[in-house]
């Protein structure tokens, strides 16, 4: 099954449920999911929703990959 691409500035946002592959339109969700419309992104976190908390952490210049931070598991 081909995937659909996710729009990242739809026209009318309000106007479908982005909880599912199925994008159905609000008033009729047949998927099921819930009881209430999903929300796009873009409606809530605003214009630039795409690169929010995408900033690699950066290693100071000469250090050695060892040295750059990670996180561990179970903290």
């Amino acid at each position: 099954m081909a995937r659909k691409i996710f729009p990242i500035r739809p026209a009318h946002p309000e106007r479908t449920c982005w909880g599912c592959d199925r994008y159905c339109a609000a008033d009729q969700m047949i998927c099921g999911n819930g009881t209430e419309r999903t929300q796009h992104p873009i409606e809530l976190y605003g214009p630039g929703w795409e690169g929010f908390g995408l900033d690699p952490v950066q290693a100071e210049p000469g250090a050695s990959p060892a040295a750059t931070p990670t996180a561990q598991p179970g903290t």
